[in-house]
């Protein structure tokens, strides 16, 4: 019968540092190989991210020219259309509008997004609160309306979008089209 003693004869002080010393350069290893591949993921986010926001930048290219014309189906006529950002300092109010879309009575700011969420949908809402804000401290008395496009729109999305009052813009066939929230939905004025 074998005892603990003879059962550990042929294990050494050296044996056993040597195991562990080739356990750390094993471990030392692994945690590089995962560093390598926390870089890589980190480095295909950028590239990720780049490419959405290009293709977003695209969208809006391809969007903001024909809005104007669109718009002037349902009845509104716009004499300007940029892109805005908002910088007030003073009264603490950062904001960007991808297509803000101007008369001398309405203002009509445009969302646009490759695929809208309900949270890009509640930004817009936000966005739509600190314009108006914005106004009224420079005494714009104009009606602000809001809309949001997208190049792929959820059944839900687009109901959750004319629900908070924004009209839909959103792809068919060679151009889009623009639906105006009704029946139980309405267009919101900010």
């Amino acid at each position: 019968m074998e005892t603990a003693q003879t059962a550990g004869e042929g294990l050494t002080f050296e044996k056993v540092w040597a195991a562990l010393m080739e356990n750390r350069e094993q471990m030392k290893a692994t945690d590089r190989r995962i560093e390598e591949t926390n870089e890589q993921m980190k480095a295909t986010d950028r590239r990720l991210g780049e490419l959405t926001n290009r293709f977003g930048d695209m969208v809006e290219y391809m969007v903001l020219p024909n809005l104007v014309a669109k718009f002037e189906e349902l009845q509104f006529t716009f004499t300007r259309a940029n892109r805005t950002e908002i910088k007030d300092r003073e009264h603490d109010i950062f904001t960007e509008v991808d297509a803000l879309l101007e008369n001398g009575d309405k203002v009509m700011a445009v969302e646009i997004k490759t695929k809208p969420n309900t949270r890009d949908i509640d930004e817009h809402v936000e966005r739509m609160e600190k314009l108006r804000t914005y106004a009224d401290l420079h005494d714009d008395k104009r009606v602000y309306l809001g809309a949001v496009a997208g190049v792929v729109f959820s059944e839900s999305e687009k109901n959750y979008a004319m629900k908070n009052g924004f009209y839909v813009i959103e792809p068919s066939g060679d151009t889009f089209t623009i639906t105006k929230p009704e029946g139980k939905y309405h267009p919101r004025e900010w």
